[in-house]
């Protein structure tokens, strides 16, 4: 969550795999039911299954969701801690939670829309008491207001909730990015005392004019800075102490830290207990990576540290839990840093001095540009732009791209009028896709009586799954993001255009001894089309197009389809 200016942002897969596949969108959305209903006259198959091709996280798409806002899987658990003021317009708990993301994933939501990573919000326990900042009582239902990094919110479940969430996704297919913050703690309250001076800072805010005015400052007011920058050793903070007294586990605590300290020869610093308490969770459940919060905010070698213990965390989480791994790839990281681009390749420009994330642990970043980008960039500009860039400056790197999110208030489709169109570009862009809760059922992002980002955050629209325009959005997104899973090409793949109109192009993988390759086109004609495949698949290859279900063969290096649709999805039959 990165705060921008004084106001507080609240709510702030080795095998060798050969897969051809032929991808077509559309260029205009679908104006009405009929226009994307499938002729009586297409011949309807099952698609070719995909289950040896391995998770390549550069290709993953993400689905995020704040667990407050997405599902209630435990009424009991709504009115804790005596959250019970009344507060501004979505400012406080609406009963979502860890139980609630479970039972979706085991109803078989996600992996209908072809996702394979989960970003949840900070999960750890928050500030107990709320804040007024003249717009009415806020609670910390976002996750982003830390009061003690050890434990689960009560709100959101338990330890054992969250254990259970990282099985349960693991089985279906399913890696969990969490969500971690050392920048901040929470806001002061009355119930939530600031710790000592020694542990953060209250000021100056901060001005961005620098590298050190955009670091060593506070976010916004009454949010402490936790002084991340220190290498003295320092006691924890009398507040945590006595919690930890009162809740019966002050020993247990210290002992851990003790062995931590020792093991890894840290130093006792602020960001290092964090470090500690963030691993924990990697090491003790498997977490397969993490979504890094206000990195700009943070030295650099901060995230280093973070990123070193974390991959040792999960290496050791893998040697002790041999039954459970699912691939050999390394803890995965992947950083807010407000503001950067692609355009940007690998830095980020403070002004005096430019500083390159990707080189402190980094494995990918957040693409604050890709919004602009899907506005101005037709189909081909975008994709071949964004292939080049993730092929030259930021090889071995990636970025995630979004339409939409928690905190941006200028969405890519604020309106939510250019539903398809943000399927269409978001899921066949090279890089990372991270589709934000509801994206997929046009959740409105306009919510009368709401101030700032809040109005970003309303509750999971489930109930508009019984309406037909919304099934139909949702089959678009299911249909493109299963492509996307099924085929690393498409996210992490090189990009090349063979016609240009009808628009057809390809994407090929091959790294690692494996190899994808897809053929995508866009724009094409209704009923009868024919699509050149240029040299990715060879005649007689039996194909299927997976939009419509459709099964041709290859002549004369071409194609022919025979579907209602201007999107066609060919994949070689095994």
């Amino acid at each position: 969550m990165e705060y921008k200016n004084k106001h507080m942002k609240h709510l702030s897969t080795a095998i060798l795999v050969i897969c051809l596949s032929a991808f077509v969108s559309c260029k205009e959305e679908p104006k009405t039911q009929q226009e994307i209903t499938e002729t009586k006259e297409t011949k309807e198959v099952t698609p070719v299954t995909t289950d040896k091709i391995p998770f390549i996280w550069e290709g993953a798409n993400v689905y995020f969701l704040l667990a407050d806002r997405f599902n209630n899987g435990d009424t009991s658990n709504d009115e804790v801690l005596d959250r019970t003021k009344e507060t501004a317009v979505l400012r406080g708990f609406e009963g979502g939670d860890i139980k609630g993301i479970i039972q979706k994933i085991e109803e078989g939501y996600f992996a209908n829309l072809g996702i394979n990573a989960l970003w949840v919000n900070p999960l750890v326990e928050q500030i107990h008491d709320s804040v007024d900042e003249g717009t009415g009582n806020t609670y910390p239902f976002h996750g982003y207001w830390a009061k003690d990094w050890t434990r689960i919110d009560p709100n959101f479940g338990t330890y054992d909730d969250l254990k259970k969430l990282v099985e349960v996704a693991h089985k279906n297919g399913i890696r969990i990015l969490m969500d971690v913050v050392i920048n901040h703690t929470g806001p002061v309250t009355e119930k939530d005392p600031v710790w000592s001076d020694d542990w953060v800072r209250t000021g100056p805010q901060c001005s961005y004019k620098d590298y050190e005015t955009a670091v060593k400052c506070t976010l916004v007011a009454n949010l402490p800075d936790v002084k991340t920058e220190s290498d003295e050793e320092v006691k924890l903070p009398e507040p945590l102490l006595k919690k930890w007294k009162e809740e019966g586990r002050l020993e247990s605590e210290m002992d851990e830290l003790e062995i931590f300290f020792a093991k890894t020869g840290l130093k006792k610093t602020p960001k290092n207990y964090i470090i500690k308490w963030l691993t924990d969770y990697v090491r003790e459940l498997g977490i397969d990576g993490y979504r890094v919060d206000t990195v700009k905010h943070v030295e650099e070698g901060v995230w280093a540290v973070l990123a070193e213990q974390a991959k040792l965390a999960f290496a050791e989480w893998k040697k002790n839990n041999p039954e459970k791994v699912l691939d050999n790839n390394e803890f995965y990281v992947l950083g807010e840093l407000y503001g950067y681009g692609i355009d940007g390749k690998r830095f980020y420009d403070f002004g005096d001095q430019k500083v390159d994330y990707y080189a402190n642990g980094f494995d990918n970043l957040i693409n604050f540009q890709f919004k602009y980008d899907a506005k101005k960039l037709d189909y081909e500009k975008l994709y071949s732009k964004y292939s080049a860039a993730l092929h030259t400056g930021l090889i071995g790197k990636s970025v995630m791209n979004y339409i939409s999110s928690h905190d941006d208030g200028d969405p890519f489709d604020k309106e939510r009028k250019k539903t398809f169109e943000s399927a269409t570009k978001l899921l066949l862009t090279p890089g990372i896709s991270q589709v934000y809760y509801g994206d997929e059922t046009a959740r409105s992002l306009i919510i009368e009586g709401t101030e700032g980002d809040a109005t970003l955050r309303s509750k999971m629209n489930w109930e508009d799954l019984e309406n037909e325009d919304t099934k139909l959005l949702l089959k678009h997104w299911q249909k493109l993001g299963n492509f996307r899973k099924n085929h690393p090409s498409i996210g992490a793949g090189k990009h090349k255009m063979i016609n240009e109109s009808p628009y057809v192009f390809s994407r090929t993988y091959n790294k690692d001894n494996v190899v994808d390759k897809v053929v995508v086109g866009l724009n094409q004609r209704k009923g009868t089309k024919t699509l050149k495949v240029d040299t990715i698949f060879k005649d007689g290859t039996t194909v299927i197009d997976t939009y419509s279900g459709t099964e041709t063969t290859v002549k004369d290096g071409n194609v022919t389809i025979k579907s209602d649709y201007e999107i066609v999805l060919l994949e070689a039959m095994k």
